[in-house]
């Protein structure tokens, strides 16, 4: 593994700067490497790559009419561009590879308006604070990440797909979970270009490679006062069924998140709520539903180790169920022991349990394991996120390829920095398409897609 070497292009940075005036902007070496990470280092692939990889010049507009400003600047001087949110992707999405302006979207966070089933909001609003501002409405949204604290709604259409809500609604692209897009294309007269329900689809997971989208709108659901939760189980066998069980029996549930005992020991918050000789089911659970979840728990041999409201998880120091599951696992444990990294694995339906068990047995102590209940497309899908001891890249792709070809599953490679070489698997032609459109020089996001060739770039 070595540092990619991508030359950069030569910029007049005083005449740039000039164009800026009134538009806060940054240079110092400190600030410009803060700003130009993510949480790559996951990944020990990405962290001997991407280490040392910085923008020139941090940009932090705050009103759509600045992002045009800037957006015309960077075509007309043909700067490299890199969209920033809360910076917690794990890909190196908003790593600069060639340099250039990194435009940090945190200022642009207007709630703009919130009706019954629906809220507009810009791009750098960081999804707690929305989160928030609809539950003021009694709706609240219909996914987050686990990172809900600091990412930002525009990097969660960007750069992921699913998470905590998924279990109820689905993926982030499934129809009807975001209606509408606006989008700045990097030119030097920049447009705005303006994207309903499928087309959105364009910039989705599009790692910010395409135009610069700073508004959205999201679909909302009636607010729930989600009782935080955890039953607690015997054998990780009996603790992943009965996570399959309660989606499959439809309890009303915004988490279901199954996790082995050897994740105890990076818990330490829990402490005997979480003991390492148990396997837990982490849960979100609506309160009329919990008297169902807990005799379901019981009848399974279980016990319920805690139920209490956020306010009341806070007021007793824990974390709430959301970060206990999907990517904070990978989280918790790095924290204690940096030898772990991961992988994003996305089981054959119907879901087996039984495989489970068989990959536990095959691969022992070098990887630990935890599932989460989602749906994809109408259907239940069931992933898992499990921690892998580093081994080298060599073991890593032997690894995927086993489970794979031998399990049949699919994973979403966690350690590389191209959309299609991580999730994809192929080139989607409609977002290289739109890339023609809305960044017709090929300065956004540099290196992130394999689609978009220098030949493809306008001329003049």
């Amino acid at each position: 593994m070595t540092k990619w070497e991508r030359p950069r292009r030569a910029v007049d940075w005083d005449a740039f700067k000039a164009e800026m005036e009134g538009i806060r902007w940054h240079d110092d070496p400190k600030y410009l490497d803060a700003r130009s990470r993510d949480y790559f280092w996951y990944s020990p692939i990405l962290n001997e790559q991407l280490d040392g990889r910085i923008g020139e010049l941090i940009i932090l507009p705050q009103t759509q009419d600045e992002v045009e400003r800037i957006a015309g600047a960077v075509a007309r001087h043909r700067v490299p561009l890199t969209l920033r949110g809360g910076g917690t992707g794990n890909y190196g999405q908003c790593v600069p590879l060639d340099g250039g302006v990194v435009m940090d979207l945190t200022r642009l966070d207007r709630v703009i308006a919130i009706r019954d089933g629906a809220v507009r909001v810009e791009a750098g609003a960081r999804i707690s604070r929305l989160d928030d501002a609809v539950r003021e409405t009694g709706q609240e949204l219909l996914m987050y990440p686990s990172t809900r604290q600091l990412a930002t709604i525009g990097g969660f259409l960007a750069g992921g797909s699913g998470g905590i809500g998924s279990l109820r609604h689905g993926m982030l692209r499934d129809p009807g979970n975001i209606t509408y897009a606006k989008v700045v294309t990097v030119e030097p007269e920049p447009r705005v270009i303006e994207l309903f329900d499928a087309d959105i689809q364009k910039v989705q997971h599009a790692y910010g490679t395409n135009g610069i989208v700073v508004e959205l709108e999201l679909a909302l659901t009636r607010a729930t006062e989600w009782v935080h939760c955890a039953a607690l189980f015997d054998g990780y066998g009996t603790a992943l069924r009965f996570a399959q069980g309660a989606q499959e029996e439809g309890l009303d549930c915004y988490l279901l998140t199954a996790v082995e005992r050897r994740f105890a020991a990076y818990y330490r918050k829990f402490g005997a709520l979480f003991p390492d000789d148990r396997d837990a089911v982490f849960a979100m659970v609506a309160p009329d539903e919990m008297a169902r979840f807990t005799a379901r728990a019981e009848a399974a041999g279980g016990r319920i180790s805690f139920a209490m409201t956020k306010p009341e998880i806070r007021a007793a120091g824990l974390q709430p169920a959301y970060e206990c599951g999907w990517n904070h696992t990978t989280l918790q444990a790095l924290k204690a022991d940096r030898s772990w990294t991961y992988l994003q694995v996305a089981y054959p339906r119907p879901f087996d349990p039984d495989l489970v068990m068989r990959q536990m047995h095959r691969y022992g102590d070098s990887i630990y394991w935890h599932h989460e209940m989602a749906r994809m497309g109408g259907d239940i899908q069931i992933f898992a996120l499990p921690l892998v001891r580093w081994q080298g890249r060599e073991a890593m792709y032997a690894l995927i390829a086993e489970l794979e070809e031998t399990d049949g599953c699919t994973i979403f490679d966690p350690h590389v920095v191209t959309i299609e070489d991580g999730g994809m698997k192929e080139i989607d032609a409609a977002q290289i398409e739109f890339k023609k459109q809305a960044d017709p020089y090929g300065l956004m996001n540099p290196g992130k897609t394999r689609g978009w060739t220098a030949d493809m770039a306008r001329a003049e």
